[in-house]
């Protein structure tokens, strides 16, 4: 009897030394980590406009009068 209750003492002292890496594995916070990771698995990269932007100001600038000095002033 007093084996038995040794036992699950030790079984509990096991299970509270180790409650912190087992809950990361199987706790709420490991259940959401798993849900986020399944949604950032279902995304996808959006092109956005931006080269064309950067090349639209490029095209704008080079449209825009300059004036041309004298290097010598």
């Amino acid at each position: 009897m007093v084996s038995v209750i040794l036992l699950a003492l030790a079984l509990a002292l096991v299970a509270g030394a180790e409650w912190p890496r087992l809950s990361t594995r199987f706790g709420a916070q490991a259940r959401r980590g798993k849900a986020r990771a399944k949604q950032k698995a279902n995304l996808r990269l959006v092109n956005t406009e931006r080269d064309d932007f950067a090349e639209a100001v490029r095209r704008d600038l080079d449209k825009l009068p300059t004036i041309e000095r004298d290097p010598r002033s």
